[in-house]
């Protein structure tokens, strides 16, 4: 085995690339709950593709034969339910364990210098990530796909001077058809996974060049044995890749439970206008985007102005991209940081969690006032950081890690 190694070594850099980033690579010992999140996020990813390549051997992506082709996936491919609710439960729960895992690095700082770039990298995920899931909505050519799809697409014409070509460019026709199935089925199946697997890859390695954080924001690189190995530091593997298999067991007694017993969701995962075909000439009686982009249709609809809706929604996504210059506190985690920002957080978190249930839900006079009032306090988090960062008292950031 040695000897096969060694040949291996003199090719290609396995031994090398195992150490870097598995065996050698030193990460925090005070990691918590919330660090199960990465790792989740990966194995949903490999779920996804795996799930999505099987799909595709018995999915036809054209107009006439697209919904009856899931209804035979369903019902006459060997376990080809299974296969439909591990893909559609995935993409609930890659929105699940992503949403974690980015309220993790806003709890603890981890878009703070030196890791800005780890951040971008992740929010290119998050965008790409959103991209995918709309591609895929379409392709069951149900009624929430076809109406879902129309209504989205349909934001687009209110850019000014170049909206309505543009609305036409993305559609390939003039209203949603199969040339819109066929290149959406293109871009989920083949573009975007490749962009987002080569994504993957760069958040992993700028992680890995500057090391993990952690949940009191201590740089361990900053103390070392005589061997240059931090102190306050473990090998990733074999103590994080135990620790995450744990949390890897957990969460497939929770995804099995859900794929057995309720893939619906009541409506959440899988919407029950979905089960009947697309009909251009029936509209559904209230169309709603999947859970995971609720938050930012609640706000698209809070504001009256259909081109000022557009500008909300797109800018509630932006600005998390210059989240770590809007943040001015000395210290990175939440534990260390004033009141001022524990508010703040608390105040976002619940906002976040309103727009995404009134997202979901018909108008209403309620859910609208809710909405706007959601909306303005999502981007004051935002907006108001540099202000309240750097006028708030910190405490002290321990030199070691202590727990």
């Amino acid at each position: 085995m040695s000897k096969f190694m060694e040949w291996v070594d003199a090719r290609f850099p396995a031994t090398k690339m195992w150490e870097e980033h598995l065996s050698k690579y030193y990460a925090p010992k005070n990691f918590n709950f919330f660090y199960f999140f990465g790792s989740l996020a990966l194995l949903v990813l490999v779920n996804q593709i795996l799930t999505g390549v099987w799909l595709t051997m018995s999915y036809t992506p054209s107009a006439e034969e697209a919904f009856a082709s899931v209804e035979y996936i369903m019902r006459d491919v060997d376990y080809g339910w299974i296969i439909r609710y591990m893909h559609s439960t995935g993409a609930s729960a890659f929105f699940l364990v992503v949403y974690l895992h980015m309220f993790r690095g806003l709890l603890y700082g981890s878009y703070q210098k030196p890791r800005e770039l780890i951040w971008l990298f992740g929010m290119l995920i998050y965008l790409c990530l959103m991209a995918e899931a709309f591609m895929g909505y379409l392709l069951p050519w149900g009624q929430m796909s076809y109406w879902g799809a129309q209504v989205i697409i349909s934001l687009f014409g209110a850019i000014p001077v170049i909206g309505d070509d543009l609305t036409q460019w993305i559609r390939g026709d003039y209203l949603i058809s199969g040339i819109t199935l066929n290149r959406f089925f293109a871009l989920h199946v083949i573009a975007l996974p490749i962009v987002l697997l080569g994504l993957v890859v760069l958040h992993i390695l700028a992680l890995h060049e500057v090391g993990s954080n952690n949940p009191q924001g201590v740089d361990i690189k900053k103390k070392k044995d005589a061997n240059g190995i931090p102190l306050d530091g473990i090998p990733f593997h074999p103590y994080y890749t135990v620790k995450d298999i744990v949390g890897v067991v957990v969460f497939l007694f929770v995804f099995c439970a859900v794929i057995f017993f309720f893939p619906e969701m009541g409506g959440y995962f899988l919407e029950k206008p979905n089960f009947e075909e697309a009909n251009a000439l029936k509209t559904p009686a209230h169309i709603a985007p999947v859970w995971y982009f609720t938050p930012f249709y609640a706000m698209l609809r809070a504001v009256p102005d259909k081109l000022m809706g557009v500008v909300a929604m797109g800018g509630a996504i932006a600005i998390l991209f210059v989240l770590p210059w809007l943040d001015r506190s000395p210290v990175k985690s939440i534990r260390y940081k004033g009141w001022l920002s524990k508010i703040w957080m608390v105040v976002f978190v619940v906002s976040f969690v309103i727009l995404g249930y009134f997202g979901s839900k018909a108008p209403s006079d309620i859910g609208t006032f809710m909405s706007r009032t959601c909306t303005i306090l999502y981007f004051a988090f935002f907006l108001l950081m540099p202000f309240y960062t750097r006028m708030e008292k910190t405490k002290p950031v321990p030199e070691r890690v202590t727990g």
